[in-house]
């Protein structure tokens, strides 16, 4: 008897998976396919050119790699004939433009339908025996064992494989709190339990904090020829809504405080010489106007002598400026002009890097203005510029910079002129934290308020006390730190050679050294202002320097990637964190859209290739296209389906690091 085939849109199924192969080669070899799964025999043969072609030329391979295979094979007759010459294969790849599924899910629709004629097989099968003497028994045990035993060689339909990973992650350490001085460290734990943060969050703005109190009033002296001041360029990189705002306030606002009583107890020094300053300009006035008034030329000549003294009395006075240690948005002319009234001392600190645009030239015309930021680290000369008045040089400039921004900031900065070519890149200490919205405690307890108490107490006294230190007090090494800096040296200028481990950072990691001599004068402040901090650094203090500096260099590895990786991978990234916050198994583009920042994802076509790619390793799936309704207007889009996988992984590390 003669069977129809029990699945009629097998042959279209298979059609439109070999367009989609021949316009995509090397996915066929994702595929659990063989060519007897294929109900027409010749579909079979172009999958296994398909395959070889795919395992002779990867990437590379395309359909003429694929004909040249078909021309070769000897072994079915008419084959070229039966392809006419190759025009057969652009029809199935034209075919492929109406194809409502992925090659995954049109693999699984063809084994199903080879499943369904074994069936189908098996059921004839038996029918024609019943008809006969034929023992019975004998002959169904044979036929369903052997039934059974194919069906075992082929996952079941539908079954999801595990993903094939995208660009390798770097599994980043945890910010170390331990190597921060006792009242700093409870802080910094107490701030990351009450928001629900990674410590790193706040680690990373208490020591901006110390260097917004310290810098540009002390210096570290690693050994003759060798000085680091204790000024940082600290960045952390959190997505929105991480509450970086909450945790900024926590950690600087005693220095806001500390601000404040400066400003208060300058008042009467500032008030004094402006009384000065403006009583010599009067008498300035005075003797200048009674010498226009009298005739006497010796009187004349007194009286002018005596008004160019007053004049140059005035200009001796100096009224002290208001006391500033925090700006927000600045543009690098403010901040040089404020560094020079300060003493050389300023932070810029904020919860967005805005900063960055105003750098690149947002306020210029496009031309990036980085000197002052270059040098405010580095502590080189600067010379300021002022409208109507004569040029400032700051001997010892000591800018801090302490910033909380969107990963995709990282990214635009790579990309903006002379960022990374003048080394403002590396002199940037980055944080790239897990993220941890989606997961926080409901209820956490809040910040102990003698802890609090605590850190207000220590910062803002780190902030007065040396908040007149000029010259900056030198902080020395011991002899075993010393001993300790040389090994981490000779242990580090290995890896910066070309072709080494770090050498594709050598820009960065050629400051790490100095970096970690700045951490150690930071630490060694904020450890010794009650006990005496004017003794040397001790070796244990280098040392959790050292663990703070390796931190940082994992995350610059980690950040620097970001900064060179490709956009599609980095995007199919966003969309993966997307669908593990959200526990979607099922979306569509429509929604996709609508909830990702359109800063990344301007229009729909911007999702193609991030998706293609995710579909690629096996991380989604398309869902069959629903049938027509027959109704005029925009086709249904079918809705990605996720793999399961993807969801049980991240629950697991979910339970395993969930935060406390």
């Amino acid at each position: 008897m003669t069977a129809k085939s029990p699945h009629p849109q097998a042959l279209d199924h298979e059609t439109a998976l070999l367009g989609l192969l021949l316009h995509r080669p090397a996915s066929v070899l994702r595929l659990p396919l063989r060519r007897e799964h294929f109900q027409q025999p010749l579909h079979g043969v172009i999958h296994d050119a398909i395959v070889v072609a795919a395992e002779q030329h990867g990437a590379d391979a395309g359909v003429l790699y694929i004909a040249e295979t078909l021309r070769a094979r000897t072994d079915v007759p008419n084959l070229m004939g039966r392809l006419r010459n190759g025009v057969l294969l652009t029809d199935y790849m034209a075919s492929a433009q109406v194809c409502g599924g992925t090659p995954e899910w049109l693999a699984e629709q063809i084994i199903e339908a080879w499943r369904r004629r074994h069936v189908h097989a098996l059921g004839s099968r038996l029918q024609q025996l019943a008809d006969t003497d034929t023992d019975l028994d004998g002959v169904v045990d044979q036929a369903m064992s052997s039934f059974v035993d194919s069906l075992e060689e082929l996952p079941p339909a539908g079954r999801w494989e595990p993903p094939t990973p995208l660009a390798p992650r770097r599994a980043l350490p945890r910010f170390p709190v331990d190597a921060l001085p006792g009242w700093l460290a409870q802080h910094v734990e107490a701030v990351a339990t009450f928001t629900q943060t990674p410590p790193d969050l706040a680690g990373c703005v208490a020591l901006a904090a110390l260097s917004a109190a310290a810098g540009g009033r002390a210096r570290v002296q690693v050994r003759p020829g060798w000085v680091e001041p204790v000024n940082l360029f600290t960045v952390v990189a959190m997505p929105p809504g991480s509450r970086k705002s909450a945790v900024f306030a926590a950690m600087t606002a005693p220095l806001f405080a500390a601000e404040a009583q400066l400003v208060e107890q300058s008042r009467p020094l500032i008030i004094d010489a402006q009384l000065a300053q403006r009583t010599a300009h009067r008498d300035a006035e005075r003797h200048a106007t009674g010498a226009a008034d009298t005739a006497n030329p010796e009187a004349r000549a007194e009286a002018l002598g005596m008004a160019a003294d007053a004049a140059l009395a005035a200009e001796q006075v100096t009224v002290p400026a208001t006391p500033r240690l925090v700006a927000d948005d600045i543009t690098a002319e403010a901040a040089g002009s404020l560094l020079a009234e300060q003493g050389g001392r300023l932070a810029v600190l904020s919860a967005e890097g805005g900063i960055f645009t105003t750098l690149a030239g947002r306020y210029s015309a496009g031309v990036p203005n980085l000197e002052v930021f270059l040098k405010g680290h580095a502590g080189d000369l600067l010379r300021v510029d002022r409208k109507g008045r004569a040029a400032e040089h700051v001997a010892h400039p000591a800018l801090t910079l302490g910033l909380a921004v969107q990963p995709e900031v990282l990214r635009d900065i790579a990309r903006m002129p002379g960022f990374r070519g003048r080394g403002l890149l590396a002199r940037i200490l980055y944080a790239v934290p897990a993220n941890t919205v989606g997961h926080r405690r409901i209820g956490a307890p809040a910040i102990p308020a003698d802890v609090a108490a605590t850190y207000d107490t220590e910062l803002r006294a780190l902030a007065l006390t040396l908040a007149d230190h000029d010259p900056a007090a030198p902080l020395v090494l011991s002899e075993e730190a010393d001993q300790l800096m040389l090994a981490l040296e000779a242990e580090l200028e290995p890896r910066l050679a070309d072709g080494a481990e770090l050498g594709h950072l050598a820009d960065w990691a050629s400051k790490l050294n100095g970096a970690i001599a700045r951490l150690a004068g930071l630490l060694h402040l904020a450890g010794g202002l009650r006990t005496g901090y004017t003794g040397p650094i001790p070796a244990a203090t280098v040392e959790d320097a050292a663990r703070i500096g390796h931190y940082y260099l994992a995350h610059a590895l980690a950040v620097f990637d970001l900064m060179d990786n490709d956009p599609t991978v980095e995007g199919a990234r966003i969309i993966l964190d997307w669908i593990i916050r959200t526990r979607r198994d099922r979306f569509t583009r429509r929604e996709l859209l609508a909830s990702l920042p359109r800063t990344r994802f301007a229009k729909g076509a911007d999702l193609d290739p991030p998706l293609q790619l995710l579909e690629e390793h096996g991380y989604l799936r398309r869902a069959p296209a629903p049938p027509a309704t027959g109704r005029r207007g925009r086709p249904t889009v079918p809705p990605y389906d996720v793999n399961p996988h993807v969801l049980a992984a991240e629950t697991a590390e979910t339970a395993e690091a969930s935060p406390t």
